[in-house]
């Protein structure tokens, strides 16, 4: 099993920044395992989790602020995605959200399409499935708009952990009429299935399944998805990155809006366009994950 600098180097960051803000951290169970876990979930997030976010993390499949028998909870963790990404945008539910979603690049900024953000929305692949998976942020537009959604799957330490990443089960590739507008993208699927031996750091199956289920529900003209990731050094960061431009090909050959997005260009442009107005925020995510 290969070492993850690339985690190291998150984990350690994210343990600077709690030490810097004076925050006491616990391992996973309690006094056992690594100190990296915020003993509230507050403490973890820039805002507190309103009632609409929370109810969305309740019904999602992933237990994100679920306590198991008196332990923290996943997004207690100072490397969760799911934090990363709340604290990215549910800033933005109140505010205008052209803004973000012109940072992450789905939009101009004086766009005003984009109407509300949502958590762990699910968009079923097929009803004979029991479930659909959930994708991290959805930002719903106008009813006019082309674009009726812009989609967003977040990492933070995902792509560099040292599991490999499970393939695409053969119940897909069996719906043989889903891919008939994305023959390249099928023909990924059917070389990831049932595992996946060629892609280390993305998660194509994952990404897969949302462009099915995005399809589905608004055709494949209907939405964009961003892949939004952490960037790290070295052989795992340039690693990530090539994977990224091979499965971003692929999708665009046939025809899907897909691109990818580092959390680091975000927070730079965040920092360069947004500053003066939005200078707490800004200032917490550059401390924290720049």
């Amino acid at each position: 099993m290969r070492s993850s600098l690339g985690i190291e180097y998150i984990q350690t960051k994210q343990e600077i920044w709690a030490e810097s803000k004076g925050i006491n951290l616990i391992g996973s169970k309690g006094e056992h395992g690594r100190k990296m876990y915020t003993t509230t979930l507050n403490e973890n997030l820039f805002l507190p989790m309103n009632s609409i976010v929370k109810q969305a993390f309740d019904e999602g499949d992933g237990n994100e602020i679920t306590q198991q028998n008196g332990f923290p909870a996943k997004m207690q963790a100072l490397h969760s995605s799911s934090a990363l990404a709340v604290n990215v945008f549910q800033y933005w539910m109140t505010r205008n959200i052209s803004t973000i979603a012109s940072a992450c690049g789905l939009c101009n900024k004086d766009n005003t399409n984009p109407k509300s953000i949502s958590f762990e929305r699910k968009f079923e692949i097929d009803e004979k499935f029991q479930f659909s998976p959930n994708i991290d942020v959805v930002i719903e537009n106008s009813s006019n708009f082309n674009f009726k959604v812009f989609a967003i799957e977040c990492k933070f330490t995902e792509a560099y952990s040292t599991m490999s990443h499970l393939g695409l089960k053969e119940k897909y590739i069996s719906l043989e009429s889903i891919w008939d507008d994305i023959p390249n993208i099928f023909q990924l699927a059917r070389s990831i299935s049932p595992n996946d031996n060629d892609f280390i750091y993305l998660h194509p199956a994952q990404l897969i399944k949302h462009i099915l289920g995005l399809k589905r529900k608004y055709g494949k003209n209907g939405f964009r998805l961003l892949y939004l990731w952490y960037d790290t050094f070295g052989e795992e960061g340039f690693g990530h990155k090539k994977e990224i431009e091979r499965f971003t090909k692929i999708g665009q050959d046939d025809g899907i809006k897909f691109h990818s997005l580092s959390y680091q260009e975000l927070i730079l442009r965040l920092r360069m366009n947004c500053l003066d107005e939005h200078s707490e925020y800004v200032n917490y995510l550059s401390n924290r994950y720049f």
